[in-house]
């Protein structure tokens, strides 16, 4: 796997660096990242607290991740843990489904894994959902840590969205 480490407000030294491709690369032990795969790190330091956030996106799925603490060594070593984590829990929802499309990209290995608000619009994406069931949505939602996941149903070939709820649970928007 490439990693491209970029520093905002900090630099990133050959020790960062080096603890940061160590970490990473032990994540192939439990989920297939292909060698021509690259994650994408930023780190950010403020004036309280030190940031890091971790995006890899892989021909299964996107991983992703992002911590803040009060040094960026203990920032990495918990980003890596909640991408354990994360792989820990989808591993264990798909695995009575062997037909799950992502079923593959899991090795048998155990994983042990012991916002700045506003008023402007600061990004625009555009999406092309795929067709998938709302099982597959919800996994790839919690793989990308995000709150909310667009898809085509592929029962209604209908676009819906699927989102995390406050209160725990899972909520489906479906369009007429």
């Amino acid at each position: 796997m490439n990693i491209n480490i970029v520093g905002k407000n900090i630099s990133v030294t050959k020790a960062l660096e080096d603890k940061i491709t160590k970490k990473l690369n032990n994540l192939d032990k439990y989920f297939i990242i292909d060698e021509n795969d690259t994650a994408k790190v930023l780190l950010r330091t403020y004036p309280t607290k030190q940031k890091i956030e971790v995006t890899i996106p892989t021909k299964f799925a996107i991983l992703r991740a992002e911590t803040s603490a009060d040094d960026m060594y203990s920032a990495i070593d918990q980003v890596v843990d909640k991408l354990k984590d994360q792989i820990r829990r989808q591993k264990t929802r798909i695995m009575d489904k062997k037909s799950h499309p992502l079923y593959e990209a899991f090795l048998d290995f155990d994983v042990m894994g012991n916002p700045i608000e506003s008023d402007e619009i600061v990004r625009t994406k555009t999406i092309h959902p795929e067709s998938m069931s709302l099982d597959e949505a919800i996994v790839k939602m919690d793989l990308m840590d995000h709150s909310f996941f667009i898809y085509t149903d592929d029962e209604t070939n209908k676009i819906a969205v699927v989102y995390l709820r406050n209160d725990g649970g899972y909520g489906l928007i479906e369009t007429e």
